[in-house]
C-alpha cells in the first residue's frame, strides 16, 4: 500500500496557471510561485465585491483521539466530490505548522487519495508565510528589549513584558528561560519564553485582518507589556507596526494550490485551535466565496474548539456565515471515547461505539444551538462493521441530522459522493445562510463569557479562576476590553480541561489559570488546565522518519 507522500508524488499536477484559469483569473491577478503554487492578490476579494458569495461549508469533527478522525482528508475529498458533480468549488484550509509535521502528526495536507499538492512544499516551508509571521513577531520582541536598553523612555517595567518570541517548532526547552545575561552590554536580564509561531498574536491578526491598512492598525494595538505605573504599552508606541507590516506584505497574499483531482485550493494562515483561534485567514475565506459557488473550509480540532471559535470569533468579526456544518467522526474514534483499549480499536464492538456516541451527540447539539444544519460524515475504515455504522446512523436519525459514509481516503472525490449529495440536499434549499446564534452577546463581561463557553459548550458544572487570571480580567475590563470575544486555550482531547475525561463528561470543573490580552487580534485568551502555548516533541517524533534521498526526493512525510 502506498503512503500519502508516495500517492502525492506519483499523481501528475496541473501547472498552476491552469488551476487559476478554472477560477477565471487573469495573469495580473496571481503570481506563480514555482510551477505548482501561486500567490493571489489579496485585493481581489474587494475587487469582486459585486459578485454574490458562494455557500460556505464548515468542516469540523468530534473530539480528537489517537484513533484519528480525518477532518482535513474529509474536507479535501468533499471538495473533490462537489467538483465531480459539476459544482464550482473552492477548498480553503490552514497552512501546516512545522511543529506537528515534525512532531506527532507528520504531514497535514489530507491523506490517501484526498490530498492537496504539492504535499511536500505545503508541509515544509510552503511559501514562507509562517516564517514571515515569526520574523514580525521577533522584530517586535527585539524592539521592546532595545527600547529598554536604550534608555526606556516609555518606562516599560522589564518584569511586566508580556510579549514573547516565537519559533515554528515544538520545543519545550524554550517555554521558560532567562535572557539578557552577560552584563550591561547584552541587555536587561529578565524571565522570558517562547510560544510556537501559530500561537503568536501576529498569526491571529494575520488571519483576521481585512486588508493591509487593517493589518497595520491591528499590529499597532498589540499590548507588549506595562509601565512601572501599570499603564499598557503598545507596538504602536514603539513605532514597530510599519516594519512588521512590511515583513508581512507578501505573506498576506493567499496561496493557491490544487487537490490531487485538480480542484482549486487556497491555503493561508494556520493558528492552532487548542491554543489559538484555529481558522485559516479571513481574507482567504472571503476571496474563496467570491471565486466559487461552494467553499469547503475547516476549523481546527473538535467542534468545541475550532467550530466554536470559527463561529464566535471569525464570523462575529467578518460577517461571514456558513450555510452548513459537516461533523467528521469515525467508528474507531467513538470506540476510543467509549473506553476501548487502543489495541482493540480494529476489533468490532458495538458496546464501545454506543458508549462513545455521547461525544458525537454533544457536538451535534452544540452546532445545532448555533443554528447550523449538520451532516455527520463517518470517515470509513476497512474494519468498520454495518452494526457499528447503524448505531451512528440511528443517533443521527434521532437528532434529525443527515449521515453519510465517506470513503475519500481510499477513493478520492468518488468516495465522497454520498456526503456531497446529502450536503447539497440542504444547501440547495437555502436562499440565505441561517442566522447564527452566538454563544454569548458582545456586551457580556469577560469573566461571564468564559463561564458561558465552559457551561454552554463544554457543559462544565463550575469554573474556577486563579488569582492571577482574576487580576488580569479586572485590568482588561478597566482598559475597556469588555466587549471583545474570548478564545479558550485548552486540551483538544476532551470537552473538559482534563485530557483523560473522554466521551461527554459532566459535573466537572474548568480551571482558568491565566488570561492573556490579544488587543490587536481583538480577543482575550483564557488558558485552562495544563495546556501549553509551546508544545513539546513526543518520545519518537515524526522527524525521525523524514528523510531526503540523493535525487532530492523527500520520504517519510506521512
Amino acid at each position: 500500500m502506498k503512503t500519502d507522500i508516495e500517492i502525492a508524488q506519483s499523481t501528475p499536477m496541473l501547472p498552476i496557471e491552469q488551476v487559476a484559469e478554472k477560477l477565471g483569473l487573469s495573469q495580473e491577478q496571481f503570481s506563480p510561485y514555482g510551477r505548482y503554487k501561486a500567490k493571489l492578490d489579496h485585493r481581489l476579494a474587494s475587487q469582486l465585491s459585486a459578485r454574490p458569495d458562494g455557500k460556505i461549508v464548515l468542516v469540523t469533527a468530534i473530539s480528537p483521539t489517537p484513533a484519528g478522525e480525518g477532518k482535513t482528508t474529509t474536507s479535501v475529498g468533499l471538495a473533490d466530490a462537489l467538483a465531480l458533480k459539476g459544482k464550482k468549488v473552492m477548498l480553503c484550509l490552514r497552512e501546516p505548522s512545522l511543529g506537528p509535521v515534525f512532531g506527532v502528526k507528520g504531514g497535514a495536507a489530507g491523506g490517501g487519495y484526498a490530498q492537496v499538492v504539492p504535499m511536500e512544499d505545503i508541509n515544509l516551508h510552503f511559501t514562507g508565510d509562517l516564517h514571515a509571521i515569526g520574523a514580525a513577531n521577533n522584530l517586535l520582541a527585539a524592539m521592546i528589549d532595545n527600547h529598554i536598553f536604550q534608555g526606556n523612555q516609555l518606562g516599560i517595567d522589564p518584569r511586566r513584558v508580556t510579549w514573547k518570541r516565537c519559533v515554528d517548532m515544538n520545543d519545550r526547552q524554550l517555554r521558560f528561560l532567562t535572557d539578557g545575561l552577560g552584563g550591561k552590554a547584552n541587555g536587561t536580564p529578565r524571565e522570558d519564553g517562547f510560544d510556537i509561531t501559530v500561537a503568536s498574536e501576529i498569526m491571529a491578526i494575520f488571519c483576521l485582518a481585512t486588508d493591509l491598512a487593517d493589518l497595520k492598525e491591528r499590529l499597532g494595538k498589540i499590548v507588549v507589556g506595562y509601565t512601572y505605573s501599570g499603564e499598557p504599552v503598545t507596538a504602536g508606541q514603539l513605532h514597530a507596526a510599519g516594519a512588521m507590516a512590511a515583513l508581512l506584505k507578501d505573506a498576506f497574499d493567499p496561496n493557491l494550490v490544487q487537490t490531487l483531482e485538480h480542484t482549486p485550493a487556497i491555503i493561508h494562515g494556520g493558528p492552532f485551535a487548542n491554543i489559538a483561534h484555529g481558522c485559516n485567514s479571513a481574507i482567504a475565506t472571503r476571496l474563496s466565496a467570491k471565486l466559487a459557488d461552494y467553499v469547503v473550509t475547516e476549523a481546527g480540532f473538535g467542534a468545541d474548539l475550532g467550530a466554536e471559535k470559527f463561529l464566535d470569533i471569525k464570523c462575529r468579526f467578518t460577517g461571514l456565515r456558513p450555510s452548513a456544518a459537516v461533523l467528521v467522526a469515525t467508528v474507531r474514534a467513538l470506540k476510543h471515547h467509549g473506553g476501548c483499549p487502543k489495541e482493540e480499536l480494529s476489533t468490532p464492538n458495538v458496546t464501545y461505539v454506543e458508549k462513545g456516541l455521547g461525544n458525537l451527540r454533544r457536538h451535534i447539539e452544540n452546532l445545532q444551538n448555533f443554528g447550523l444544519p449538520v451532516v455527520v460524515a463517518v470517515n470509513a475504515f476497512p474494519t468498520d462493521t454495518e452494526e457499528e455504522y447503524n448505531l451512528i446512523e440511528q443517533l443521527c436519525s434521532e437528532m434529525q441530522v443527515a449521515c453519510a459514509r465517506s470513503e475519500v481516503f481510499a477513493k478520492g472525490g468518488a468516495g465522497g459522493a454520498q456526503l456531497a449529495e446529502k450536503l447539497l440536499q440542504i444547501l440547495d434549499q437555502q436562499a440565505q445562510p441561517p442566522k447564527l446564534q452566538f454563544t454569548y452577546p458582545d456586551e457580556m463581561g469577560l469573566k461571564d463569557k468564559i463561564e458561558t463557553i465552559c457551561k454552554k459548550i463544554y457543559r462544565a458544572k463550575e469554573v474556577t479562576f486563579a488569582p492571577a487570571a482574576l487580576r488580569s480580567l479586572s485590568q482588561y475590563e478597566q482598559m475597556g476590553c469588555t466587549g471583545i470575544p474570548v478564545c479558550v486555550a485548552k486540551t483538544q482531547y476532551s470537552f473538559s480541561d482534563n485530557a483523560k475525561l473522554l466521551a461527554a463528561p459532566e459535573g466537572f470543573t474548568m480551571n482558568v489559570r491565566d488570561v492573556r490580552l490579544s488587543a490587536g487580534a481583538g480577543f482575550v485568551v483564557a488558558i485552562m488546565g495544563a495546556i501549553m502555548t509551546m508544545p513539546g516533541l513526543p518520545k519518537k517524533p515524526a522527524a525521525e522518519s523524514i528523510d531526503l534521498q540523493a535525487d532530492g526526493k523527500i520520504t517519510g512525510l506521512f
